[in-house]
């Protein structure tokens, strides 16, 4: 009888540990400095849709100094770099309508940054 529950267990553990290992494994593979890079141009995008120049660019600044920090090697991570650069110069102008689109280019490909 012992032996049953031992067995159910692990192959109850076992079940659980497959399935969740993909799981989290996603999660781990993007580093800190890519989830805050994205997190920075999300709140970009946000004050720029309200118009405001200033926040769009701090936020898309720092969202850039974390996208070159990251150990990462994608070609959406270099994209998402491009698109924050080009934010923060629109930004600037202040041409915010454009530098909001350009910070979205950012999050679209920071989203996909594995």
């Amino acid at each position: 009888m012992k032996m049953k529950i031992h067995r159910g267990a692990l192959v109850v553990a076992t079940v659980a540990a497959l399935v969740g290992f993909p799981l989290f494994n996603g999660l781990a593979l993007a580093d800190h400095h890519a989830v805050e890079a994205l997190e920075h141009a999300k709140e970009a995008v946000a004050h720029g849709k309200e118009g405001h120049a200033a926040a769009l660019v701090e936020h898309a600044r720092e969202a850039l100094k974390h996208a070159e920090a990251s150990d990462v090697k994608s070609p959406h991570l270099a994209e998402g770099i491009k698109h924050l650069k080009e934010a923060l110069n629109h930004g600037l102008a202040p041409h915010v309508d454009v530098a909001t689109e350009h910070a979205e280019g950012a999050v679209s490909h920071l989203s996909e940054v594995k």
